[in-house]
Parts: structure tokens; C-alpha cells; sequence
């Protein structure tokens, strides 16, 4: 089962190790420098982040991405991240990471709302009332 990322344009043997969906709007954050452009990206475009802290181990993170894919492409109006907590420890030890996947929703870099494991039903509520908040009034 594959995840779907928008992947920097970068060619080595460690891209290799992910696969990919053809379609998708989500980031994988391989480096901090990525992790801090992509906020400060986001606070600029006046953007909510969802960033999902993963593992390629980790069977509910496997069988959640499809779905997480699938709801960023319905909402573009958010930002959709995800960190492999085994690539960026240091990332993830910083954001409290005890469990996998954790969701965090971001606005100007910081913590707003939290979901910690692979429920679809809530992780699709909390994202479409992200989105509602961020919709102009009457849409």
C-alpha cells in the first residue's frame, strides 16, 4: 500500500523507498528546513496545516493514507503534511509524538486541534470544520 506525496524534486536512492500515488496534495517532509518552510509557507497563504506524524512500520498509518490523500485533494485551502517520526525524530520528540499516526492542525504554527490514531470518521470532521473555518461566510 502506498502513500501519496507531492515529493520535492530531488533525485537519490532514499527517494526510492517511498512509493507514490500519481495524484495527491500531500507534502512529505523529509528535513526541518522543509518542516519550516512549508509552515511559514502556510502562515503566509493564510493556510491551516494538517501534518501527520507517521511510520512506514505502522499498519494504521498504512491504512489511513489512502483516505488522507484522498481528503487533500478536496480541500486546498489546507495544507497537508507528513512526517516519517523514524526520518525526523528530533522533529517528532519535539512535537511529543507518542503514538502513530498523530495529526496535528496548525494555524500560524501553532497547535490548534490534535487527533491521535487512525479514526477516519473524526479525522474527516475535524479537517472539514478546519476548512468551514476558513471559508468565507454563506459557503
Amino acid at each position: 500500500m502506498g502513500l501519496c506525496f507531492s515529493k520535492p524534486d530531488i533525485k537519490d536512492e532514499e527517494s526510492e523507498h517511498h512509493v507514490e500515488f500519481g495524484a495527491g496534495n500531500v507534502h512529505l517532509i523529509t528535513t526541518k528546513i522543509a518542516w519550516d518552510q512549508k509552515l511559514e509557507e502556510a502562515r503566509s497563504d493564510g493556510k491551516i496545516v494538517i501534518a501527520n506524524f507517521s511510520a512506514t512500520w505502522c499498519g494504521p498509518c498504512k491504512m489511513i493514507a489512502p483516505f488522507y490523500c484522498e481528503i487533500s485533494e478536496k480541500y486546498p485551502s489546507l495544507m497537508f503534511l507528513v512526517v516519517d517520526v523514524d526520518e525526523l525524530s528530533d522533529l517528532s520528540t519535539s512535537w511529543d509524538i507518542k503514538a502513530t499516526p498523530t495529526f496535528f492542525f496548525l494555524k500560524d504554527g501553532q497547535q490548534i486541534d490534535k487527533l491521535v490514531g487512525a479514526n477516519k470518521p473524526e479525522l474527516q470532521q475535524k479537517v472539514t470544520a478546519m476548512a468551514d473555518s476558513l471559508a468565507p461566510d454563506g459557503h
